[in-house]
């Protein structure tokens, strides 16, 4: 018989199952914070064993890496979704939204799991990119359509965003949040009879 090269497998379904219920908990976990924001807690809110969670994730920081990422790729499906689905600015808002949910999960895991205040630049750098491309998608329909300024670009209102997240603490904080960044948004409406602003160079 001729040998077959060593392939790797596929992870089974089950494997594949329990990985998603982990990342699923830890969202809802480390969003709560406090006491119960550890990898314990992790497991218990899964419904698995703590030896499942370290299978699938050796580290804590690899937990947060794995969520950090998903999180992202998550925000930027749902921009391409809402660009499609509603209105711009309609779709900028709930993507904000979106954003501030995220910044409560990364909150909770700083707290929970005491990271460093450096992430790695490479896992910061992707996450800056596929953030702006998120932002833009939903950004440039606005102002092609003469809705918005044309000189805010997509640095500018995550800047904004995740600023004014860490500004508030408590709880509500997000409603706060919200409640400025519909000031901000309205700032950022071409108001009748005043000619939009050039596009920044």
């Amino acid at each position: 018989m001729t040998d077959q090269p060593n392939r790797p497998r596929k992870p089974r379904a089950d494997a594949i199952r329990n990985r998603e219920r982990v990342l699923e908990a830890a969202k809802a976990v480390f969003s709560r914070g406090g006491t119960e924001a550890g990898l314990e807690g992790v497991a218990r809110q899964a419904g698995v064993g703590i030896g499942t969670l370290y299978r699938h994730f050796p580290t804590r920081e690899a937990l947060y890496e794995a969520l950090y990422r998903r999180e992202v790729e998550q925000l930027a499906e749902l921009a391409r979704q809402l660009s499609a689905e509603l209105p711009p600015l309609a779709g900028l808002r709930r993507w904000i939204e979106a954003l501030v949910e995220f910044v409560g999960t990364k909150k909770g895991m700083a707290a929970a799991l005491a990271l460093a205040a450096h992430k790695p630049p490479e896992l910061m750098a992707y996450t800056s990119a596929r953030l702006y491309e998120a932002i833009g998608t939903l950004l440039r329909p606005a102002a092609e359509a003469g809705e918005i300024r044309r000189d805010i670009g997509a640095e500018d209102l995550l800047r904004t965003v995740i600023g004014l997240c860490y500004l508030h603490e408590g709880p509500g904080w997000q409603a706060q949040v919200m409640r400025l960044v519909d000031v901000f948004l309205d700032g950022m409406r071409v108001q009748p009879g005043h000619p939009p602003a050039p596009p920044r160079g």
